[in-house]
């Protein structure tokens, strides 16, 4: 639709016919471009429809002005199904409850956009689980899975999404309500009389595999399998009607688990194994190799490995099936894990490979378009030494994993999908490929569908008059072609609509340097393929993203849309003003530049980096947001206060009501927020006055302690230095306990002799230095001010040339400047290449306890402790030093995930207090309040304690304050 008037109509009667939101906006729109593959298609309009009324209310609109209608889910879609041009219906908004939950029927009933982990911790307390669980169970949605006719890794117990539906509630294009079920109930008229016209074809023209997901199901239709129509519509993806709601089997989940992992020499060992393993009943075989595992991972030596679960009434009789099937198995070597914690970490190596793989062990990119195909199980070990064959032939590479023991096989390729020659090879592949699968008896989809990215090829698995056959099936249901046109019938093209082609052919001018994707922004942003992890409702353990997808629920504010949103803007298309955007600034108002992502996105996206580039060109020239100038140069300002010791005049301006509100409207920082109080006492001044200072050679204002040990240069952050300088002074308490000489960098430029060697300076040195104090520049960065952060940072590295000199590590105490430094610096600075030495000698205040005082054995508290792993250091430094060093103290128990919500300047800003709030309440508060009394609450950020304290009335504790206090006898 081209015409202004018909589309303005379009919308006009969409919003007067439907309850739910109707939005033709550049955001919605372009959150919805893409889905998990390899295709964009741009859309009119967004639906969010609230029930079956009002999906029936769109379809009828759309009819009357030809327009296409998608339905999508969480669009995870690995074959572009979930994209299209027309209107997308999005179910996740509001069509996403349980209805019921029958525990002695078994069943449960869904709406469409309800999250399969929703439906599976409601099953749980009745010992029940829906059984199909693809790897993206935290934010698929139930109707996605009915309409790809998705499997997961328990397959092989539990079946396909199909094997799990009993009945259907369908609205068909023309506006029909359906009960599809057995029995021909639900059936569109016509359709009963055309499958029984094709009775033969049906019995012998469809493969028998577990997971043959290609084409539509219309065996299912048969007599002898019961008439099921409902069965049939699974695996639809969209094309005959719309999913209102479902009545789903539950399945007995097994009391316990246990883990089996066995270890082959190579995935074509692992591949010939899976199918002898079936016949011991157990609930997965997974297999993996070894170039889609993490270095670190705790797995049996091999070069692949396949994950056998099996159940049982008991540990032990989990535990006994598990070893039953290890001795079965001509194995390398083997595991068996019964501990739930042990097996979601061995787990989540495997759901992680969607992402992990779109990476080869180089960096280059790979990506989907072949990513399930399957055959009989038997035949997988010979099926992948031939698609090895392929590969090579091609010049391609790839990394398979995937459900070996239903012969189904995941793997992303290096296509290059940039330039004419390298998509013109993808479709000879492809096209090759398919003739490969069908000669092994095998499956163009054996899981996500075949959408645009395999339909194409059908002809080549079932022959044209079977293909013709789908195209009457199609038009018994949907005779206008109004839903999802372009996918399993008549399709487009595979290498049409390629989402990679409207991007800039050359790197864009950026400021960062993106070491991983060669330095073009392009290619940083084309990291995000949709996989959505950053999508879920909820995390486990340490993890942390998207934390303000958590607290809104809204795409735009996840990474995923952030990155399609920038996608668009490098486009031109959609978002057409570029750096200037305003729907690219307002979705990434709302980013925390927590940084998870950038270690819990299976790919890698780097947000808060995006972001801050981003900021950084959108603001050039023109005037800033208030806060930016308030807390963007913090460092300036506490520098003044320094100076001038105003500090208790600040103080006390700040706690008379009337002044501290004006300066917090002038500042742009929120209403409700308390100003932090200023320490009457900087950091460095309580160093410069201690009784037992040596004099050094670091340069003025620095200064070296008692100890013998090691030198460790500490640094004076400014949080540090100017508001909680009692972490500082406790770092030093313990470090110099701990038998280390502590030494602060210099602050003079040039800095003479290297730090800590104590002899004197050159006086003509010191008369032509200037002073200056290091900075990381964070906030500076955070707020996209990369002009001045390069300054800052540029600055920080002549001060600290003497130190660099040395062996010295810098411990930096505030986990956020730590990440700074460590990452942010050297990316930035990439020029420099003094930046990427201090990232290098950056320390945690464990990490330099674990590394230079190993001998030394702290204090032992032997209390329990809460509290929350700072975001920047679940996600840029690790925590397992300070997992040892709390062990060494006696101090139990776990740390929570996510964030606490201030993130620096993120809370404090004016509009973000209650996703700031919203974001604490996460994981952190409630962890907090459910700590028993004499917990020890921990917080190594500063803004973690501040938000501890203006919202819980809590203090809490960097990890050098509780330690320095045990050897003061104070704990």
């Amino acid at each position: 639709m081209t015409d202004l008037r018909e589309l303005r109509e379009l919308r006009e009667g969409l919003r007067a016919a439907v309850r739910g939101e109707v939005d033709f906006g550049t955001t919605a729109r372009a959150l919805t471009t893409m889905d998990a593959s390899n295709y964009r298609r741009v859309p009119l309009g967004v639906v969010a429809p609230r029930d079956a009324d009002d999906v029936a209310a769109a379809l009828s609109v759309c009819r009357t002005y030809g327009v296409p209608v998608v339905p999508r889910g969480g669009g995870t879609s690995i074959a572009g199904q979930a994209t299209g041009t027309g209107v997308v219906l999005d179910f996740t908004r509001h069509m996403n409850r349980l209805l019921s939950l029958d525990p002695e029927a078994r069943t449960a009933v869904v709406q469409p956009g309800l999250v399969l982990d929703r439906l599976q911790e409601a099953a749980a307390p009745h010992g029940l689980r829906f059984g199909p669980d693809p790897s993206t169970h935290g934010r698929c949605t139930l109707g996605g899975m009915i309409g790809n006719n998705s499997c997961g890794s328990h397959s092989v117990a539990w079946g396909t999404t199909a094997d799990s539906v009993r009945r259907l509630s369908v609205v068909t294009p023309r506006g029909e309500r359906l009960r599809p079920g057995q029995a021909w109930a639900g059936a569109p008229a016509g359709l009963r009389e055309l499958a029984e016209g094709e009775l033969a074809r049906l019995r012998t023209g469809f493969p028998e595999l577990p997971r043959r997901i290609s084409g539509y199901a219309l065996d299912a239709l048969l007599p002898e399998k019961g008439a099921d129509v409902a069965r049939s519509f699974c695996g639809s993806e969209g094309t005959l009607g719309v999913l209102t709601e479902a009545v789903v089997d539950l399945v007995r989940a097994p009391r316990a688990r246990a883990l089996a992992v066995l270890a082959y020499a190579d995935e074509t060992g692992a591949a010939e194994a899976a199918a002898g393993l079936l016949e011991h009943g157990p609930l997965t075989v997974e297999g993996m190799a070894a170039d889609l595992v993490p270095a670190a991972a705790d797995l049996p030596r091999g070069g692949a490995w396949l994950f056998v679960e099996t159940g049982g009434d008991t540990e032990g009789e989990a535990r006994a099936r598990a070893e039953t099937i290890v001795r079965a198995a001509d194995v390398l070597d083997a595991l068996v894990v019964t501990d739930p914690a042990r097996q979601r970490t061995l787990w989540r190596i495997r759901e992680d490979a969607s992402g992990t793989a779109t990476r080869m062990p180089d960096g280059t990119e790979a990506w989907p378009g072949w990513e399930d195909c399957a055959v009989p199980p038997a035949r997988l070990g010979a099926y992948l030494r031939d698609f090895r064959g392929l590969l090579a032939d091609h010049g391609l590479r790839g990394s398979p994993y995937g459900h070996f023991g239903d012969g189904c096989i995941h793997v992303r390729i290096d296509f290059d999908l940039l330039t004419g020659p390298g998509i013109a090879r993808f479709r000879r592949f492809s096209e090759e490929l398919a003739d490969l699968v069908v000669a092994h008896g095998g499956s163009l989809s054996g899981e996500h569908g075949d959408g645009q990215a395999r339909a194409e090829l059908l002809p080549r698995m079932y022959g044209p008059d079977m293909v013709a056959l789908f195209e009457r099936v199609k038009g018994v249901w949907d005779p206008d072609d109004l839903l999802n046109p372009g996918m399993l019938v008549r399709p487009a093209p595979l290498d049409a609509n390629l989402r990679f082609s409207v991007l800039p052919s050359k790197p864009v001018d950026v400021a960062f340097g993106y070491p991983s994707d060669g330095g073009d922004f392009s290619a940083a942003v084309r990291r995000c393929v949709g996989v959505a992890k950053c999508r879920t409702t909820s995390v486990s353990g340490p993890a942390v993203m998207c934390p303000s997808f958590r607290a809104t629920g809204e795409e735009e504010h996840s990474t995923r849309g952030r990155a399609r949103l920038l996608h668009e803007m490098l486009a031109g298309e959609l978002v057409t003003d570029g750096w200037r955007s305003t729907e690219v600034r307002d979705a990434l108002d709302l980013c925390l530049s927590c940084k998870g992502c950038r270690s819990d996105c299976p790919v890698g996206v780097d947000m808060a980096t995006y972001k801050a580039e981003f900021l950084h060109h959108h603001y050039a020239g023109r005037r800033r947001p208030a806060a930016h100038y308030a807390m963007g140069r913090l460092p300036v300002w506490l520098g003044w206060v320094a100076r001038t010791r105003s500090a208790g005049v600040v103080n006390g301006l700040a706690s008379v009501g009337p002044l501290a509100r004006v300066a917090k409207r002038l500042g742009g920082i929120a209403g409700e927020r308390e100003i932090p109080r200023v320490a009457g006492e900087t950091f460095t001044r309580w160093w410069r006055g201690r009784k037992a200072v040596v004099p050094s050679g670091a340069g003025a204002g620095a200064g070296e302690g008692d100890g013998t040990g090691d030198l460790v240069v500490l640094w004076p952050d400014t949080f540090t230095e100017h508001l909680s300088p009692s972490v500082g002074q406790a770092a030093v308490r313990v470090l110099e306990a701990a038998g280390l000489r502590v030494a602060l960098p210099p602050t003079l430029r040039p800095g003479g002799r290297p730090v800590g060697d104590g002899r004197s300076r050159s006086a003509a040195r010191l008369l032509t230095a200037r002073r200056g104090r290091v900075c990381c520049g964070l906030t500076y960065l955070s707020t996209g001010q990369l002009d001045h952060a390069r300054t800052v940072l540029r600055r920080t590295l002549d001060l600290m040339e003497p130190v660099l000199a040395t062996d010295a590590p810098v411990v930096v105490l505030e986990p956020s400047c730590a990440a700074a430094l460590r990452t942010d610096a050297p990316e930035l600075l990439h020029d420099d290449p003094r930046a990427a030495q201090l990232a290098a000698r950056v320390r945690t205040f464990a990490e330099t306890l674990e590394q230079y005082a190993p001998h030394w054995a702290p204090p032992v508290l032997d209390r329990p402790v809460t509290g929350q792993t700072h975001c920047h250091q679940h996600a840029v430094l690790g925590d397992t030093a300070d997992r040892g060093l709390r062990a060494a103290a006696g101090l139990t128990g776990e740390l929570s995930g996510g964030c606490c919500g201030l993130a620096g300047n993120f809370g404090f800003e004016e509009g973000h207090y209650e996703v700031s709030v919203a974001c604490a309440e996460d994981q952190l508060l409630p962890a907090v309040r459910q700590a028993p009394d004499g917990t020890v609450v921990l917080a190594d950020g500063f803004s973690c304690r501040t938000q501890l304290e203006q919202l819980a009335g809590v203090r809490g504790r960097h990890l050098a304050e509780v330690l320095a206090e045990a050897l003061d006898g104070k704990a």
